[in-house]
């Protein structure tokens, strides 16, 4: 039988806290008429974001885009702010637990995100989490990255997919009939996970529970 796959996002998933989206606002409001009020916008609406709001990143691009920022200035933003990744200036936390489920679970690791490749390795030193992944998969182009990304596995493997935006992280995997893990206070009304928590630490024990029964053989 296929060794399970544990497919992980990282912003919002892996990666806690608003150090990062608060850091490409920053960035964001070096274009805007007032910086101030750009990020005290952010901020507030990060502390309690409107329902169609897809996640925290959306969250800035809103902002940005009602302040007359334009899809140039917000790209070269982002890509300034992900140079800050785990620096003091965009700070990161992680589940309390997942360092040690991920050393110690029987399945293959996958860290894919739809975030370039810089500062990630640092990032995930600074979380403890450094070489507990089997494999690590940037700039994937979710939610079509990880349909090319669940071709590509073996097709009797049980797949786990855990993430914070339903249609980028799970969406693909649920319509294949895989397991999903739905993270974080973000809603979608699409949204059918296996699972959900509000945080990581909370699903941690569904996840371990899912991988264990995963390798137990099917029988009629």
């Amino acid at each position: 039988m296929p060794r399970p796959v544990l497919i992980l996002d990282f912003d919002g998933t892996v990666a806690l806290g608003d150090g990062p989206l608060l850091a490409y606002a920053r960035a964001v409001a070096a274009h805007a008429a007032s910086a101030d009020d750009l990020v005290t916008a952010v901020a507030a609406q990060l502390s309690a974001p409107s329902g169609d709001v897809i996640d925290g990143y959306d969250v800035v691009r809103r902002v940005a885009v009602a302040a007359g920022i334009g899809d140039d200035a917000l790209a070269a933003a982002y890509t300034a702010s992900r140079a800050q990744l785990g620096t003091p200036e965009a700070p990161v936390s992680v589940a309390v637990g997942l360092a040690d489920f991920l050393r110690t679970t029987d399945a293959e690791r996958l860290l894919v995100t739809n975030a370039p490749a810089t500062r990630l390795d640092e990032a995930l030193a600074s979380l403890g989490l450094a070489g507990l992944f089997d494999r690590i998969v940037t700039d994937a182009a979710k939610p079509a990255g990880l349909e090319a990304l669940l071709d590509a596995l073996d097709e009797d493997a049980p797949v786990l997919a855990v993430g914070d935006v339903w249609r980028n992280d799970l969406a693909p995997a649920h319509a294949r009939g895989h397991a999903t893990a739905l993270v974080g206070g973000y809603s979608d009304p699409t949204a059918a996970p296996t699972y959900r928590a509000a945080t990581l630490d909370e699903l941690l024990p569904a996840l371990a529970e899912w991988v264990a029964t995963a390798h137990v053989p099917f029988s009629a």
